[in-house]
């Protein structure tokens, strides 16, 4: 089974997020255990952000561990269209555009996705499998 991974899980790892870590870690190496896990080019320019260089942002994200898998063009004309939906229903500019390509992208091939912020995949993409801290707690910690 292969899950994609949502950025603030790598994140998380990164920076070493005092209330995060632990949660992304053990999910992560939990989604390592199960299957393949893949990020996109939307996830690696939101985590690349924060590095000065693509050499440093490889070593971290090393392409033995991550699959690096290009956005179907189907995923991309389904975040489009659930993206309409969201500012139709009101929605503001707070849910941006790649959350949506992310979603999109799990839900098109049938990848669980792993992330720590699951509204907006619940909310406009039903049918998608997520891991999150409130389906996947650790016990005594994060809800």
């Amino acid at each position: 089974m292969a899950t994609l991974i949502d950025t603030n899980i790598l994140v998380d790892l990164a920076v070493r997020d005092p209330h995060w870590l632990e949660w992304s870690r053990r999910q992560l190496l939990a989604a390592m255990a199960r299957g393949s896990v893949v990020i996109n080019q939307i996830i690696f320019s939101e985590f690349s952000y924060r590095y000065d260089a693509l050499e440093t942002v490889d070593a971290l994200l090393p392409r033995n561990q991550f699959i690096r898998e290009n956005l179907p063009w189907s995923a991309a004309f389904a975040a489009s269209y659930a993206f309409r939906r969201y500012r139709s229903a009101g929605g503001h500019r707070d849910r941006v555009l790649p959350d949506f390509l992310i979603g999109a992208h799990a839900t098109i091939r049938g990848y669980t996705l792993l992330t720590r912020d699951p509204s907006g995949y619940r909310n406009y993409f039903p049918g998608i499998d997520l891991i999150a801290p409130d389906t996947h707690p650790l016990s005594g910690n994060q809800t």
